[in-house]
């Protein structure tokens, strides 16, 4: 019965102790994904208003710019995959790879080649477990992007979309990111980034209206050229500051559920150890009880 009581306290002691890193982890989420919003909101105004200037330019002109013409054969697909580089933050990191597991079956499908572009490490060990290529990998940075890792990945992306598919060129770009909503909804979400195939913010004309006459200079070609590094930057840090969020707020809420799992199992083992102490006590004064009585008849029967 003492050893059931101690094994009961050392438990206790050791969900006391996580309690505290999960409680301590809580308390750090929820202090930097202020921050993370705030980037968010300022970010995001600056990539749809690129969009859009993107999508007009192209839309105006006559010109069979890569970054907005559909390729008659596709056959490389860029696969970019947003994830985190810790755990600890429930189904974030997961949701990710089981939506870019159906992308890439769909790609498949369409015969397309798949080239895995990875961000965190646990799409990195996710593909490596399985034993599968990997284009190129990015780390250490998705809890707090910077707009240099941006650059780096979205470099890397255009380089390979401006090359040729012979040469290794990839003919689409897709992400997959988890888009934040609010604290209690993020929502893992599929994008292509090239060619653009959304219109944002280009409206016909009415009645009455004139259409809008456009002049590129020096070109329509070099106009579109130094817009395409920029626009994937853009959108590329955009969906990274959104993931950072949305990684954040997971992770505040698997550490407050496992905050309140701790708490509950303390509970339960205190109550285990009460009844456990009870019985010990309980055993202690039956057997002096019991003494008693054989010293009271022991002296009874001389």
């Amino acid at each position: 019965m003492a050893g059931q009581l101690r094994a009961y306290r050392r438990q206790i002691r050791s969900v006391q102790a996580t309690k505290k890193i999960t409680r301590a982890m809580e308390l750090i989420a929820a202090s930097r994904i202020v921050k993370a919003q705030a980037a968010v909101r300022a970010s995001s105004p600056y990539a749809r208003a690129l969009t859009r200037a993107v999508s007009a330019a192209a839309a105006n002109s006559t010109l069979d710019h890569p970054l907005v013409t559909e390729k008659p054969n596709v056959r490389r697909a860029a696969l970019v995959l947003l994830t985190s580089d810790r755990g600890l933050a429930g189904a974030y990191s997961s949701n990710v790879l089981k939506e870019g597991e159906r992308l890439a079956a769909t790609l498949r499908e369409e015969g397309k080649e798949v080239l895995p572009y990875l961000v965190g490490r646990k799409a990195a060990a996710f593909y490596r477990f399985r034993r599968r290529d990997i284009t190129a990998e990015w780390a250490g940075f998705t809890d707090k992007p910077a707009f240099e890792n941006a650059k780096e990945i979205g470099d890397r992306l255009v380089a390979d979309f401006a090359t040729d598919e012979a040469e290794g060129g990839v003919d689409e770009i897709h992400v997959v990111y988890t888009h934040f909503v609010n604290m209690v909804t993020q929502e893992p979400r599929v994008i292509r980034l090239a060619p653009l195939e959304v219109v944002e913010g280009v409206e016909a004309p009415g009645d009455g209206d004139l259409a809008p006459l456009y002049t590129f200079e020096p070109s329509a070609e070099d106009v579109l050229d130094q817009l395409l590094p920029q626009y994937v930057t853009s959108r590329i840090f955009n969906c990274l500051l959104l993931a950072a969020a949305s990684e954040l707020a997971a992770r505040q809420r698997a550490m407050k559920s496992a905050t309140d799992n701790a708490e509950e199992l303390v509970k339960n083992l205190t109550r285990l150890a009460n009844n456990a102490r009870q019985s010990e006590i309980t055993q202690e004064i039956t057997e002096i009880v019991g003494g008693a009585d054989a010293l009271a008849s022991a002296g009874s029967a001389h």
